[in-house]
C-alpha cells in the first residue's frame, strides 16, 4: 500500500508541474502580443488619417489648424477599444486556465478512483489469499490428524509385533538357559573332578613341602645352635677380656661410671613415662590426617618397643655385676666436632642403633608413600622418639638417638622411594645397613 501511495503522489506532482508550465507558456505570448496589438492599432489609426489626407484637398496654408480635443477623444476611444480587447483576451485566458484546472481535477479524480479500485482489488485479493490460507491450514491440520492416527495405528502394530518377538525371544532364552544349565552342570562336575585331582596333587605337594620345611627347620636349628655356641664362646672370651681390663679400672672410675649410669637410667625412665602420653597424641594426629598406613606402623612400633622393655625388665640386669660394663674404652669417635670414647659394648650398641634406625625407617617411608603423604622422615613419631632398642646402658640416650636417626633417615628414603641404596635384607626379611655405610656413619677408631 505504501508503494502505491508513493507512486500516486509522484504522478500528481508531475501533472501539477506540467499544468503550471502550460499556463506559463500561454501567458507569456499574450504579454508579448499586447505591444504588437498597440502598434497595429496605431498603424490602423494612421492609415485612415492618411486616406483622409489624400481625399481632402490640402487646406490653405493660412487656414489649416489641428483640433486638439478631437485628437484626444479619438485617442481615448482607441485606448478603450484596446482595453476591451485586452479584457476579452484575459477572459479567454481565464477560461482556458479554468478548463485546464477542470481537466486536472477530473484527472486527479480518475486517478484517485483508480487507486481506490486498485486498493479494493488488492484487499479483495488479500482476503481471498487469507481465506485460501485458512482453508490450506484446515486441510493441513486434517492431514496431520489423519497422519497421527495412522502413526498411532502403526505404533500399536509395532508394539504388538515387539511383544510377540519378546515372547519368542523369552522362549528361546528359556531353552538356551536350560541347555546352558545342563552344560554348566556337566562343567561343574568336570571342574569338581579336576579340583579333587588338584587337591590330591596339592596335598602331595604340601606333604613334600612340609618335609622340606622340617628339614630346613632342623638345619636352621643346627645353625642357630652353632651360632649360639659361637656367640657363647665369644661372650666368654669377651667376659674374660673384660674381667682382665676391669681389674685395671680404678675405684674412682667405677664410682664415676655408676653415677653416670644411674643418671642415664633415671632420665631414660622419666622419658619413657612422658613418651607414653605423647604416643596417644601422635596417633590421634595421624588419624586426623587420614594416614591409616602410618597409624598401623606406629602401633606396630609401639608394640615392639613394649616387648623390648618387658624383656629387659624380666632379665633383671645388674650392671655392677657385669665386668663388661666397667671395661676400659676401646673405641673413639667424633660427632659434632667433639671426641667421644666407648668400650666394646657401647660400640655394639651404636651399631645396633644405626641398624634399628634403618629397619624402622624403611616401613615408615613405605607407609607415607602408601598414604600419599609427602616425604618427611623428621615428622615421623618413631624418628622423634629415637629410643627403639635402647635400654639405658653403656651410652647416653642422646648418643643412641643421634645414630638411630641417622639410620632411620636413610631407611625412610629407601622405603619411600622403593629402593635399596643404603641397606639390604637377609633371607629372613630382616633389614640391615650396608657395612660400608655403617662404617662411614660411625667412623669408630680403635684406641
Amino acid at each position: 500500500m505504501s508503494d502505491i501511495k508513493a507512486k500516486s503522489l509522484k504522478r500528481m506532482l508531475v501533472k501539477v508541474a506540467l499544468c503550471a508550465a502550460t499556463a506559463l507558456a500561454m501567458t507569456s505570448p499574450l504579454r508579448a502580443q499586447a505591444p504588437d496589438d498597440q502598434d497595429k492599432d496605431k498603424q490602423k489609426q494612421e492609415k485612415p488619417q492618411k486616406g483622409n489626407r489624400a481625399e481632402k484637398p490640402p487646406a490653405p496654408p493660412d487656414h489649416a489648424q489641428p483640433d486638439p480635443q478631437r485628437e484626444q477623444r479619438k485617442h481615448q476611444a482607441e485606448q478603450q477599444k484596446q482595453q476591451a480587447e485586452q479584457q476579452k483576451q484575459r477572459a479567454e485566458q481565464q477560461k482556458q486556465l479554468q478548463s485546464q484546472r477542470d481537466q486536472q481535477q477530473r484527472a486527479q479524480q480518475a486517478e484517485q478512483k483508480q487507486r481506490n479500485d486498485q486498493a479494493a482489488q488488492k484487499q479483495q485479493q488479500e482476503q481471498a489469499t487469507q481465506k485460501q490460507a485458512a482453508q490450506n491450514r484446515q486441510q493441513l491440520q486434517a492431514a496431520q490428524k489423519q497422519h497421527a492416527e495412522q502413526q498411532k495405528q502403526l505404533q500399536s502394530q509395532r508394539d504388538l509385533q515387539l511383544r510377540v518377538q519378546q515372547q519368542e525371544q523369552a522362549v528361546q532364552r528359556l531353552k538356551q538357559e536350560n541347555e546352558n544349565y545342563a552344560q554348566k552342570e556337566q562343567a561343574q562336575r568336570n571342574q569338581q573332578q579336576r579340583a579333587q585331582q588338584q587337591e590330591r596333587e596339592m596335598s602331595a605337594l604340601r606333604k613334600q613341602l612340609t618335609q622340606q620345611e622340617q628339614q630346613l627347620h632342623a638345619q636352621k636349628l643346627q645353625q642357630a645352635q652353632a651360632a649360639r655356641q659361637l656367640q657363647q664362646a665369644r661372650f666368654e672370651e669377651q667376659q674374660q677380656l673384660a674381667q682382665r681390663r676391669a681389674q685395671q679400672v680404678s675405684e674412682q672410675r667405677r664410682r664415676q661410671l655408676d653415677i653416670e649410669q644411674n643418671q642415664r637410667l633415671a632420665s631414660f625412665r622419666q622419658r619413657e613415662i612422658a613418651q607414653d602420653r605423647l604416643w596417644i597424641q601422635r596417633e590421634a594426629m595421624l588419624q586426623q590426617q587420614n594416614r591409616a598406613a602410618q597409624v598401623r606402623f606406629q602401633q606396630q612400633y609401639q608394640e615392639r618397643r613394649r616387648e623390648q622393655m618387658q624383656n629387659w625388665n624380666a632379665r633383671s640386669y645388674e650392671y655392677d655385676n657385669d665386668w663388661f660394663f666397667y671395661s676400659a674404652p676401646s673405641y673413639r669417635y667424633v660427632r659434632d666436632n667433639r671426641s667421644y670414647q666407648t668400650n666394646q659394648y657401647g660400640a655394639d650398641l651404636l651399631r645396633q642403633a644405626v641398624n634399628y634406625g634403618y629397619e624402622q625407617g624403611f616401613p615408615a617411608g613405605q607407609a607415607d608413600r602408601e598414604d600419599g603423604w609427602r616425604a618427611s622422615h623428621t615428622s615421623s613419631p618413631a624418628y622423634q622418639d629415637g629410643d627403639y632398642g635402647y635400654n639405658g646402658y653403656y651410652v647416653s640416650a642422646d648418643e643412641y638417638r643421634y645414630y638411630f636417626r641417622q639410620g632411620f633417615s636413610r631407611g625412610y628414603d629407601d622405603g619411600y622411594n622403593r629402593r635399596a641404596q643404603f641397606g639390604i635384607a637377609d633371607s629372613s626379611g630382616n633389614l640391615f645397613m650396608l657395612s660400608a655405610v655403617l662404617t662411614s656413619i660411625l667412623n669408630l677408631l680403635s684406641n
